[in-house]
């Protein structure tokens, strides 16, 4: 693990701070550092090395945060994410040593919010954790009638919009349902399935095949460069994710 404090641009440019974090993780040094790496993004840093702390702390607490290895001692990392997600929507940001893709969508799938993959860089590790923090303090497309702007774009997620310098971008239907369910989960990775399920329901299909296609499309009406998109980003053999400029 790459160690390195973040540099002094990146400290005054960090404006979330939590109020508490829990960390689930069995191996002392791995907590040690990143109590180091967290110090200036929470107020309270919680430690559990066993899933079913975990589990009772984050009941107990209420915190903004979740960080939950997968190589607990007691019980398996995929059933403390379900366990929270069950009574919770706390963000959850796994941690593990394991690089399967499978084990990756079982997770996402599961309710985490995004999986970062030991070693692992430190400054990259706090930016997913506050990107995780500021989208769990937006209102969510419930609450409000959601313009999002960026790269250029104006998605008008209530009037089902987009515009770029004021000229309209025709989508399909399949199109904007897809743009929209990577928008309103801004900064979350989704799988294959969780978008295929978002956009066509219960239909029966390869996610990954369908989607490969009418990403591909939409891409190539709403990035800058379809070759380098910046806004619907790959999470190669996972999914996809939005990601807005902060």
């Amino acid at each position: 693990m790459d160690a390195t404090r973040l540099s002094d641009d990146d400290m005054t440019s960090a404006v979330v701070r939590a109020r508490a974090l829990v960390i689930i993780e069995d191996d002392a040094p791995i907590r040690r550092a990143l109590r180091h790496a967290l110090s200036a993004v929470t107020d309270r840093l919680l430690e559990a090395p066993t899933g079913r702390e975990g589990i009772d702390i984050t009941a107990t607490e209420r915190p903004d945060l979740v960080i939950l290895d997968l190589g607990l001692p007691d019980c398996r990392g995929v059933d403390v994410c379900h366990e929270i997600r069950s009574w919770s929507r706390v963000p959850i940001l796994v941690l593990s040593a394991r690089h399967s893709d499978a084990e990756k969508v079982q997770l996402l799938n599961a309710g985490a919010d995004d999986y970062v993959t030991k070693p692992f860089s430190t400054p990259e590790f706090v930016a997913r954790v506050r990107a995780l923090l500021r989208r769990a303090r937006l209102p969510t497309a419930d609450d409000v009638a959601t313009v999002v702007e960026g790269y250029g774009l104006t998605i008008d997620l209530l009037h089902r919009r987009v515009t770029r310098g004021g000229t309209p971008i025709r989508l399909t239907p399949i199109e904007w349902d897809i743009l929209r369910t990577l928008v309103t989960n801004a900064g979350r990775t989704l799988t294959h399935q969780q978008i295929f399920d978002a956009v066509w329901g219960d239909a029966a299909g390869n996610p990954q095949q369908y989607l490969r296609v009418h990403i591909t499309n939409l891409r190539r009406k709403v990035e800058a460069n379809a070759a380098r998109p910046e806004l619907i980003v790959t999470e190669p053999g996972v999914g996809y994710r939005a990601e807005l400029p902060a």
